[in-house]
């Protein structure tokens, strides 16, 4: 699913109708149909409906849901702001069928003073003020009708966004004065905004409603954000030859796991097992040479010298891929071995964890890291390399997404919607995982997996995006058996054969 801009959602609504054809009136009616029967499948017409719309067209899409709402047997109240005496003229249209309808309730037209109505927790108040063309922070009586209406007991849908949130940069937003949605009726496509964690309490729920928009559009036009679904990952998946051997699947070293954390190295191998690499080497200090053996038979232990910690680097000649980073602590010694390794690296190379912590200490390495590196923070790792963005998600993807162009590397800030970000600017998120992967080694399985793909010769733009969608996949598939409550690192791993078999039938 490609995630259009503000600008683009205005050109797609200008291309279908130019070219459905379809009038601008009916196409909003159309909206209006799809957003009716969601609202009716969630509360049925015992509940009354209090529809507050702006002078736009969000809210002649408001007008328009009210009009059908009535139709349908729901008590509708409805308050149109038009204080500046300037419609839009499918909104206006929609104002006289309102007029006209001998259904609704109650209309009021505001045009200087507003007696707000008493919202309680029985009612059902539908937010069709602004849409996705506002490009900076309400004021004045909207923002104090936000405030009230998010202070009431009321249920609030809001039509395609939340009013006062914008489609992509809320850095500067004034977030008392958005409306906090229980449920927002998207229209087509996700916007970017709504991949943002510090968003979620704006959206609430969310549900994409087809209203069956220009496809020629969305296929001829470029996105730089792109949300992936299982249509999209099919096409990538390698197939594996039936007369294939362990040397054509991939030799994989991993280099992981201080004294003390040899578990990190554990995750990592079995996941970079489990995603068909055909051979795995694990680089480890020498006091975790039983527990490997023991814990990931199938892997060959390379021991560094020292006892406890990494300390030297080794040749990378014969591997198909390298991780390095999980569980391997932050000793001086450990930190000239990792560089020096990196210096080095003659295949696909990923740094995860204390990797990233090391080179957040170090930043004049960065310019030392082989071209393609793979890199996969979690927002405080990314902080420690970039400095910390203060002003939210859409300012730490912006310089993830900088980063990414800066090192000629694949960054994928982790969290919900993982983020892919590639060296040309675009964006790829990811649609799968739940809440209940936030657990220790989650990201070490996703290092694994990365690891695994590279090391069978998956490019890197490919591996990432398989392995993040893989991942979340059977994170998804362990909690429809296991629930969230209850997750652990080591069940996605067990899950992964589910998850990629799903893919391959």
């Amino acid at each position: 699913m490609k995630i259009f801009t503000g600008n683009q959602i205005r050109e797609l609504d200008k291309y279908t109708l130019e070219h459905e054809p379809i009038t601008a009136l009916n196409l909003m009616e159309r909206a209006a149909k799809a957003i009716v029967h969601a609202i009716r499948s969630e509360w049925d017409n015992r509940r009354p409906v209090v529809v507050f719309a702006g002078p736009g067209n969000n809210g002649g899409d408001a007008l328009a849901v009210a009009r059908l709402l009535a139709d349908e047997g729901y008590q509708v109240s409805v308050y149109l702001f038009n204080i500046h005496d300037r419609l839009s003229d499918e909104c206006a249209t929609n104002k006289q069928r309102i007029i006209d309808s001998r259904r609704i309730k109650e209309f009021t037209e505001v045009t200087i003073d507003f007696d707000p109505p008493e919202l309680d927790e029985k009612m059902l108040v539908v937010d069709g003020l602004f849409g996705s063309g506002i490009n900076k922070p309400l004021a004045g009586g909207f923002a104090s009708l936000v405030k009230y209406i998010n202070q009431s007991p009321s249920t609030v849908v809001s039509i395609d966004i939340p009013s006062g949130l914008m489609t992509e940069d809320n850095t500067y937003n004034v977030r008392a004065n958005i409306i906090k949605a229980d449920l927002t009726l998207t229209l087509q496509h996700k916007k970017l905004s709504m991949l943002f964690a510090d968003n979620q309490p704006y959206i609430g729920r969310l549900k994409v409603l087809d209203i069956r928009l220009s496809e020629e559009y969305v296929r001829k036009t470029d996105s730089q954000f792109r949300l992936i679904e299982e249509n999209d990952i099919r096409p990538l998946m390698h197939p594996r030859n039936d007369f294939a051997h362990k040397g054509d699947m991939g030799t994989a070293l991993i280099v992981a796991g201080s004294y003390g954390m040899a578990g990190a190295a554990v995750l990592t191998a079995r996941a970079c097992m489990r995603s068909g690499a055909g051979k795995v080497i694990i680089r480890t200090p020498r006091k975790n040479y039983d527990i490997l053996q023991t814990a990931v038979p199938e892997a060959v232990l390379s021991v560094d010298r020292e006892e406890t910690y990494f300390s030297e680097a080794i040749d990378t000649e014969d591997f198909d891929a390298l991780a390095i980073g999980p569980g391997l602590g932050a000793h001086e010694t450990t930190a000239i071995a990792l560089i020096s390794q990196l210096r080095r690296s003659s295949c696909p190379t990923i740094i995860d964890a204390d990797g990233l912590n090391i080179l957040g200490n170090h930043r004049t390495w960065m310019q030392q890291l082989p071209k393609g590196i793979v890199m996969t923070p979690h927002p405080k790792e990314l902080d420690r390399i970039t400095g910390n963005a203060s002003n939210g998600c859409y300012e730490q993807l912006s310089k993830a997404r900088e980063l990414a162009e800066k090192i000629n590397g694949y960054i994928i800030l982790k969290g919900h919607y993982s983020a892919l970000c590639v060296p040309d600017g675009h964006v790829y998120f990811n649609s799968t995982g739940n809440s209940g992967m936030a657990t220790a080694g989650s990201g070490d399985v996703l290092t694994g997996i990365i690891c695994g793909l590279l090391a069978r010769g998956y490019q890197q733009r490919e591996a990432c995006i398989l392995g993040m969608y893989l991942h979340g996949l059977a994170g998804d598939l362990a909690v429809k058996d296991l629930g969230k409550e209850s997750l652990i690192a080591s069940d996605i791993i067990r899950y992964l054969a589910k998850a990629f078999k799903r893919l391959n039938d």
